[in-house]
């Protein structure tokens, strides 16, 4: 009876009981049948891993399941025995290692909910703890995922026309057609994560570096939905598997040279950047010195690519992170900050002259004191901006105590750096408010110190005087040689 059974299970099946062979070309969990087919190249290296072999760690014998060849609904765990529920899940995990095609809305629209409710299920069975999952189970599991989740990302937009990249905030994204299953396998992957049932030892058999890696590649996905499972998951290892925290650390540093000296397109900077805000959150004191160069050679250049208003939110939280655990950083990264500052767009100014007040705000005055010439030439550039919503976000700076203390405690240096660029925004700047924001900042230095405040206005008065005298000794030479070619060229002598 047992080998009649066997024999079934393995029958040659129709066409009529199958989907089309392109969408299962994988191995099923339990069918003893590796995962393969097109999607060769996303398996998971299960061979190097102990207790795999026929010395199997799993104390449980295993059993080998019949083979799926159709998407068919499977009773609710609720319906079978607690000591059924284990095979029911294998054998749910089977119908979700097919491959729906999402490219037509109506073609397997019976099959996609089947799938669709089965992985609602596996959700809902991890998340209620009902009991804790064999290890074979898990293994099956994290196979399910990799047949579902690595696969080819379509090319970008420009990639697709060979055009010139438009800017990323211009750009509609690209939703993923098979998300409805892709969200729930997301889901799964992540609950089963954070599960307190999930033992780590056990666990990282399965989640091990080929698997990591491949996920972090997956951040190029243009689907902002996608990415931010994504960075939950990622997040979620990192400070559950220590063992892979140096393979996370290094591939996202590859990730962001390629991109910075590279391509300068990716669309999960953001989201690798919030993963290490909450990284550098956790560095200990005295900070390692590879912690060190990666603020110098990594985030401060990744203030240089012209998408960095797409990330700048994250890239500043990270940086001011590190200011913040080590004050003796302030003066790298505000000459860093000097280095890439944005000559010619005006919105990117605006950004840099916020990361810089926050980053001003963690400063102290040993550090300030080092770049206050760079610096300030820097602000009075921006003072004197045509476009008013970077003079009067420079301006602004003077709204911030700690940064108003620091100013005073160095105005004799300052003052005169900056005196000129004022008194230009005065008389000359077309905006109205700017005038008024730049007359409350000279009553606050005059009040500061008066008789310093005299010193440049007289300094500025001698300035502009001479700037007078040359103005006229240039216009009196002109005129001197107008007249003498006058007087050579006669009536032929055209003047303008």
């Amino acid at each position: 009876m047992f080998k009649k059974i066997i024999k079934g299970g393995h029958k040659k099946h129709s066409k009529s009981d199958s989907i089309d062979g392109s969408l299962h070309g994988y191995g099923l969990p339990g069918s003893g049948h590796p995962v393969s087919g097109t999607n060769s190249s996303v398996v998971v290296n299960y061979a190097s891993r102990p207790g795999h072999n026929s010395k199997s760690s799993n104390p449980c014998p295993r059993t080998t399941l019949p083979p799926m060849f159709a998407v068919e609904p499977l009773p609710l765990f609720k319906d079978v025995a607690v000591s059924d529920r284990q095979n029911l899940f294998l054998r749910k995990l089977q119908i979700c290692c097919f491959r729906l095609d999402f490219s037509n809305t109506l073609k397997l629209v019976r099959e996609k909910e089947i799938k669709r409710q089965t992985l609602l299920e596996l959700v809902d069975f991890i998340q209620a703890g009902s009991g804790k999952i064999t290890e074979r189970c898990q293994e099956e599991m994290i196979k399910m995922v990799v047949v579902n989740i690595f696969r080819c990302l379509p090319p970008a937009s420009h990639e697709n026309t060979g055009q010139e990249a438009k800017d990323p905030e211009d750009e509609e994204p690209y939703l993923e057609p098979s998300w409805p299953h892709l969200q729930l396998v997301y889901e799964l992957l992540l609950r089963y994560i954070v599960s307190s049932d999930t033992d780590t030892k056990v666990a990282k058999k399965y989640i091990d570096h080929t698997f990591v890696s491949k996920l972090i590649d997956l951040f190029g996905s243009e689907d902002p939905r996608e990415r931010e499972y994504l960075r939950m998951i990622l997040h979620r290892i990192y400070g559950k598997f220590m063992v892979h925290r140096p393979l996370i650390r290094k591939a996202i540093n590859n990730i962001f040279y390629r991109f910075i000296y590279e391509t300068q397109r990716h669309s999960g900077i953001g989201e690798l950047l919030e993963i290490l805000g909450s990284i550098i959150h956790g560095f200990t004191l005295p900070m390692k010195e590879e912690h060190k160069l990666f603020l110098v050679r990594v985030l401060i250049p990744l203030h240089k690519p012209k998408a960095v208003s797409t990330y700048h939110q994250q890239l500043s939280y990270c940086v001011v992170q590190f200011v913040e655990k080590d004050y003796k950083l302030a003066d790298k990264v505000i000459r860093g900050l000097l280095k890439y500052w944005p000559m010619i767009n005006c919105q990117k100014e605006v950004l840099f002259l916020g990361e810089l007040e926050e980053v001003l705000e963690a400063t102290q005055t040993a550090e300030f004191q080092r770049c206050i010439v760079p610096l300030f030439r820097q602000i009075a550039r921006c003072l004197n901006s045509a476009h008013f919503q970077v003079s009067e976000r420079a301006l602004f700076l003077w709204n911030n105590e700690h940064i108003v203390g620091l100013i005073a405690h160095n105005r004799r240096v300052i003052l005169p750096i900056i005196f000129e660029a004022l008194e230009r925004n005065i008389q000359h700047h077309w905006n109205e408010d700017i005038h008024g924001l730049t007359a409350n900042v000279l009553k606050m230095f005059l009040e500061m110190d008066a008789e310093l405040f005299d010193e440049c206005e007289a300094r500025f008065a001698e300035k502009k005087a001479k700037a007078r005298d040359l103005e006229e000794q240039r216009e009196m030479i002109w005129k001197k040689l107008a007249d003498a070619a006058a007087e050579r060229g006669g009536d032929h002598m055209v003047t303008v």
